[in-house]
């Protein structure tokens, strides 16, 4: 479960956001708070993954809550929910480390694809010890409003994998057709990291695209190579 913090001066919308966040899978609500000081207090006494984040609390901006975030180099994130239209509040949340800013009032669809989102890279995130930039681009144009090269180029067959990927790992083996591929193998003809590669190669066997045979060495773990139909 991934767990929030709701700092919130209102009853009522910290409420509301309670309830939201319960209709939305894989959150659990661990601290609330009505200012910035019991903030405080909170995130020094619980570990959280992410806070849901007002700009206007009685003892002052929550970007300031943010800012005191990133000095002590806390490792939380934050998504803002507020009224604030002003175009330097959204500019100075973003820049200190805001993933996404919500405008009251909102609806639940946008809030639920607020956490959606973010719920998708939390997970894929932890799993991995490192980042190749398919990966990274995968998230960032996700996160970018109306961006035309994921409507083109990362239109998704599964979630997380991209047909423009998909179709360079078959292309690559199928100019190799009959060979006996290593994972490491197509990753290099194809440009990308070890890690993407066998994710999509996983996927093919699923299908019933590529045929999986294992081959064993004189020590160790046995060697899966694949074979392209």
């Amino acid at each position: 479960m991934i767990k929030v913090i709701i700092v919130e001066d209102d009853p009522m919308v910290r409420e509301i956001n309670i309830k939201f966040l319960s209709k939305v899978d894989g959150f659990q609500v661990v601290g609330e708070a009505s200012n910035i000081e019991g903030a405080k207090s909170i995130i020094n006494n619980i570990e959280a993954s992410l806070i849901l984040l007002d700009v206007f609390l009685p003892d002052g901006k929550g970007l300031d809550l943010l800012k005191w975030i990133r000095l002590n180099e806390i490792q939380v994130d934050t998504i803002l929910v507020t009224a604030d239209k002003g175009r330097t509040s959204v500019d100075e949340a973003f820049k200190y480390g805001a993933v996404d800013y919500l405008i009251k009032p909102f609806k639940y669809e946008r809030f639920k694809e607020a956490l959606s989102k973010y719920r998708e890279r939390f997970n894929r995130f932890k799993k991995l010890d490192s980042l190749d930039q398919e990966i990274i681009d995968e998230y960032i144009f996700k996160t970018v409003p109306g961006n035309k090269l994921q409507k083109q180029d990362e239109v998704e067959i599964n979630k997380g994998l991209s047909i423009k990927t998909y179709n360079k790992i078959v292309q690559f083996m199928k100019g190799n057709k009959e060979a006996k591929l290593t994972a490491e193998e197509i990753a290099n003809g194809s440009g990308l990291a070890r890690v993407t590669a066998r994710r999509y190669l996983e996927k093919m066997g699923e299908e019933g695209k590529v045929d999986i045979v294992q081959e064993y060495g004189r020590i160790g773990r046995p060697t899966n190579f694949y074979i392209i139909k």
